[in-house]
Protein backbone atom coordinates (compact mmCIF):
# COMPACT_ATOMS: atom_id res chain seq x y z
CA UNK A 1 0.00 0.00 0.00
CA UNK A 2 1.32 3.43 -0.96
CA UNK A 3 1.70 5.96 1.84
CA UNK A 4 2.47 9.62 2.44
CA UNK A 5 6.02 10.56 3.32
CA UNK A 6 7.81 13.87 3.69
CA UNK A 7 10.80 14.92 1.64
CA UNK A 8 13.39 17.64 2.22
CA UNK A 9 13.71 20.17 -0.57
CA UNK A 10 16.87 20.08 -2.68
CA UNK A 11 18.58 23.48 -2.78
CA UNK A 12 21.85 22.66 -4.54
CA UNK A 13 23.21 23.76 -7.96
CA UNK A 14 20.73 22.39 -10.49
CA UNK A 15 22.48 23.66 -13.63
CA UNK A 16 25.71 21.95 -12.67
CA UNK A 17 23.85 18.64 -12.38
CA UNK A 18 22.24 19.14 -15.80
CA UNK A 19 25.63 19.86 -17.39
CA UNK A 20 27.12 16.80 -15.71
CA UNK A 21 24.69 14.53 -17.55
CA UNK A 22 24.75 16.59 -20.75
CA UNK A 23 20.99 17.12 -20.83
CA UNK A 24 18.39 19.63 -19.65
CA UNK A 25 17.06 17.01 -17.24
CA UNK A 26 14.89 19.41 -15.25
CA UNK A 27 13.12 20.89 -18.31
CA UNK A 28 14.07 24.45 -17.44
CA UNK A 29 13.13 27.22 -19.88
CA UNK A 30 16.71 28.51 -19.88
CA UNK A 31 18.65 25.48 -21.03
CA UNK A 32 21.78 25.17 -18.84
CA UNK A 33 23.58 23.57 -21.81
CA UNK A 34 22.98 26.50 -24.16
CA UNK A 35 26.32 28.16 -23.45
CA UNK A 36 28.30 25.47 -21.63
CA UNK A 37 28.62 22.36 -23.75
CA UNK A 38 31.39 20.85 -21.64
CA UNK A 39 30.87 18.93 -18.38
CA UNK A 40 32.14 20.47 -15.11
CA UNK A 41 35.93 20.45 -14.76
CA UNK A 42 38.86 21.29 -17.01
CA UNK A 43 37.95 21.18 -20.71
CA UNK A 44 39.74 18.42 -22.53
CA UNK A 45 40.80 16.67 -19.32
CA UNK A 46 41.02 12.90 -19.67
CA UNK A 47 38.53 11.02 -17.53
CA UNK A 48 39.45 7.78 -15.86
CA UNK A 49 37.23 4.76 -16.33
CA UNK A 50 34.72 4.41 -13.51
CA UNK A 51 34.84 1.42 -11.19
CA UNK A 52 31.78 -0.83 -10.86
CA UNK A 53 30.96 1.00 -7.63
CA UNK A 54 31.28 4.35 -9.42
CA UNK A 55 28.92 3.20 -12.18
CA UNK A 56 26.34 2.10 -9.58
CA UNK A 57 26.59 5.44 -7.80
CA UNK A 58 26.07 7.33 -11.06
CA UNK A 59 23.00 5.26 -11.99
CA UNK A 60 21.53 5.97 -8.56
CA UNK A 61 22.27 9.67 -8.94
CA UNK A 62 20.59 9.74 -12.35
CA UNK A 63 17.45 8.19 -10.89
CA UNK A 64 17.38 10.77 -8.08
CA UNK A 65 17.93 13.59 -10.59
CA UNK A 66 15.15 12.77 -13.05
CA UNK A 67 12.60 12.64 -10.22
CA UNK A 68 13.46 16.07 -8.86
CA UNK A 69 16.42 15.23 -6.60
CA UNK A 70 14.70 12.87 -4.19
CA UNK A 71 16.64 12.30 -0.98
CA UNK A 72 18.71 9.20 -0.27
CA UNK A 73 16.42 8.11 2.56
CA UNK A 74 13.34 8.61 0.37
CA UNK A 75 14.80 6.52 -2.44
CA UNK A 76 15.74 3.71 -0.05
CA UNK A 77 12.27 3.72 1.48
CA UNK A 78 10.63 3.39 -1.92
CA UNK A 79 13.02 0.59 -2.85
CA UNK A 80 12.25 -1.26 0.39
CA UNK A 81 8.51 -0.93 -0.23
CA UNK A 82 8.89 -2.14 -3.82
CA UNK A 83 10.94 -5.17 -2.76
CA UNK A 84 8.20 -6.29 -0.36
CA UNK A 85 5.53 -6.33 -3.08
CA UNK A 86 4.85 -9.04 -5.62
CA UNK A 87 6.07 -8.00 -9.04
CA UNK A 88 9.02 -6.42 -10.80
CA UNK A 89 10.95 -4.48 -8.14
CA UNK A 90 12.58 -1.95 -10.53
CA UNK A 91 9.22 -1.15 -12.12
CA UNK A 92 7.50 -0.87 -8.74
CA UNK A 93 10.25 1.48 -7.54
CA UNK A 94 9.87 3.80 -10.52
CA UNK A 95 6.06 3.66 -10.21
CA UNK A 96 6.34 5.02 -6.69
CA UNK A 97 8.62 7.81 -7.83
CA UNK A 98 6.41 8.66 -10.80
CA UNK A 99 3.19 8.67 -8.76
CA UNK A 100 4.32 11.25 -6.23
CA UNK A 101 2.04 14.28 -6.28
CA UNK A 102 4.74 16.72 -7.35
CA UNK A 103 5.68 14.46 -10.29
CA UNK A 104 2.05 14.04 -11.35
CA UNK A 105 1.54 17.82 -11.27
CA UNK A 106 4.63 18.23 -13.46
CA UNK A 107 3.61 15.47 -15.90
CA UNK A 108 0.12 16.98 -16.24
CA UNK A 109 1.84 20.18 -17.40
CA UNK A 110 0.42 22.18 -14.49
CA UNK A 111 3.99 23.30 -13.68
CA UNK A 112 6.90 24.12 -16.02
CA UNK A 113 9.49 22.14 -14.02
CA UNK A 114 9.49 19.57 -11.24
CA UNK A 115 10.83 22.23 -8.87
CA UNK A 116 7.94 24.54 -9.75
CA UNK A 117 5.63 21.61 -9.00
CA UNK A 118 7.30 21.28 -5.57
CA UNK A 119 6.46 24.91 -4.89
CA UNK A 120 2.86 24.75 -6.12
CA UNK A 121 2.08 21.73 -3.93
CA UNK A 122 3.85 23.10 -0.85
CA UNK A 123 2.03 26.43 -1.13
CA UNK A 124 -1.41 24.82 -1.25
CA UNK A 125 -2.32 25.47 -4.87
CA UNK A 126 -3.07 21.79 -5.64
CA UNK A 127 -6.06 19.65 -4.65
CA UNK A 128 -6.41 15.86 -4.59
CA UNK A 129 -10.01 14.69 -4.95
CA UNK A 130 -11.09 18.23 -4.07
CA UNK A 131 -9.04 18.50 -0.88
CA UNK A 132 -5.77 20.46 -0.46
CA UNK A 133 -2.63 18.36 -0.10
CA UNK A 134 0.66 20.11 0.66
CA UNK A 135 2.84 17.00 0.99
CA UNK A 136 4.85 16.82 -2.23
CA UNK A 137 5.61 13.12 -1.81
CA UNK A 138 1.93 12.16 -1.36
CA UNK A 139 1.45 9.08 -3.53
CA UNK A 140 -1.34 9.39 -6.08
CA UNK A 141 -3.38 6.26 -6.77
CA UNK A 142 -5.25 5.41 -9.99
CA UNK A 143 -8.61 7.18 -10.16
CA UNK A 144 -7.54 10.15 -8.06
CA UNK A 145 -8.24 13.60 -9.50
CA UNK A 146 -5.56 16.29 -9.28
CA UNK A 147 -6.73 19.87 -9.72
CA UNK A 148 -5.81 23.50 -9.17
CA UNK A 149 -7.75 25.32 -6.47
CA UNK A 150 -10.11 28.03 -7.78
CA UNK A 151 -8.10 30.93 -6.34
CA UNK A 152 -4.97 29.71 -8.15
CA UNK A 153 -6.37 29.09 -11.63
CA UNK A 154 -5.05 32.42 -12.92
CA UNK A 155 -1.61 31.89 -11.42
CA UNK A 156 0.79 32.88 -14.22
CA UNK A 157 3.12 29.95 -13.58
CA UNK A 158 0.25 27.49 -14.02
CA UNK A 159 -1.37 29.22 -17.01
CA UNK A 160 1.94 29.45 -18.89
CA UNK A 161 2.78 25.82 -18.13
CA UNK A 162 -0.57 24.48 -19.37
CA UNK A 163 -0.24 26.45 -22.60
CA UNK A 164 3.20 24.96 -23.26
CA UNK A 165 2.47 22.33 -25.90
CA UNK A 166 6.10 21.24 -26.31
CA UNK A 167 5.75 18.68 -23.51
CA UNK A 168 3.37 15.78 -24.08
CA UNK A 169 1.32 14.14 -21.33
CA UNK A 170 2.02 10.42 -20.72
CA UNK A 171 -0.65 7.91 -21.72
CA UNK A 172 -1.42 6.90 -18.12
CA UNK A 173 -2.52 10.46 -17.31
CA UNK A 174 -5.28 12.67 -18.70
CA UNK A 175 -5.64 16.44 -18.48
CA UNK A 176 -8.83 18.49 -18.63
CA UNK A 177 -7.28 21.76 -19.69
CA UNK A 178 -10.56 23.63 -19.34
CA UNK A 179 -10.81 23.29 -15.57
CA UNK A 180 -7.12 22.62 -14.88
CA UNK A 181 -7.60 19.12 -13.55
CA UNK A 182 -6.22 15.73 -14.38
CA UNK A 183 -6.40 12.10 -13.40
CA UNK A 184 -4.07 9.15 -13.01
CA UNK A 185 -5.82 6.46 -15.04
CA UNK A 186 -3.46 3.59 -14.29
CA UNK A 187 -0.09 2.78 -12.76
CA UNK A 188 2.59 3.45 -15.37
CA UNK A 189 4.83 0.74 -16.79
CA UNK A 190 8.57 1.36 -16.76
CA UNK A 191 8.57 1.64 -20.56
CA UNK A 192 5.80 4.27 -20.58
CA UNK A 193 7.52 6.69 -18.19
CA UNK A 194 9.29 9.46 -20.18
CA UNK A 195 12.73 9.42 -18.56
CA UNK A 196 15.13 12.01 -20.05
CA UNK A 197 18.12 9.78 -19.28
CA UNK A 198 18.79 6.09 -19.82
CA UNK A 199 18.97 4.54 -16.35
CA UNK A 200 19.80 1.01 -15.28
CA UNK A 201 17.05 0.78 -12.65
CA UNK A 202 17.71 -2.92 -11.77
CA UNK A 203 21.31 -1.94 -10.97
CA UNK A 204 20.07 0.83 -8.67
CA UNK A 205 17.73 -1.58 -6.85
CA UNK A 206 20.49 -4.13 -6.40
CA UNK A 207 22.84 -1.43 -5.12
CA UNK A 208 20.31 -0.07 -2.61
CA UNK A 209 19.31 -3.48 -1.29
CA UNK A 210 22.92 -4.52 -0.72
CA UNK A 211 23.91 -1.27 0.99
CA UNK A 212 21.55 -1.55 3.99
Amino acid sequence: MMRKVSMARYRGPKNRIARRFGMNVFGRARNPLAHKQHPPGMHGARRRKKSDYGVQLEEKQKLKVVFGMVSESQLRRYCDEASLCHGNTPELLVQRLECRLDMVVYRLRLAPTIFAAHQLVSHGHILVNGKPVTIRSFLVRPGMTISVRDKSKKHKLIVDAVQNSTRSIPEYLELNEGDLSGKLNSLPTLEAIPLPLEINVPMVCDFLMHKR
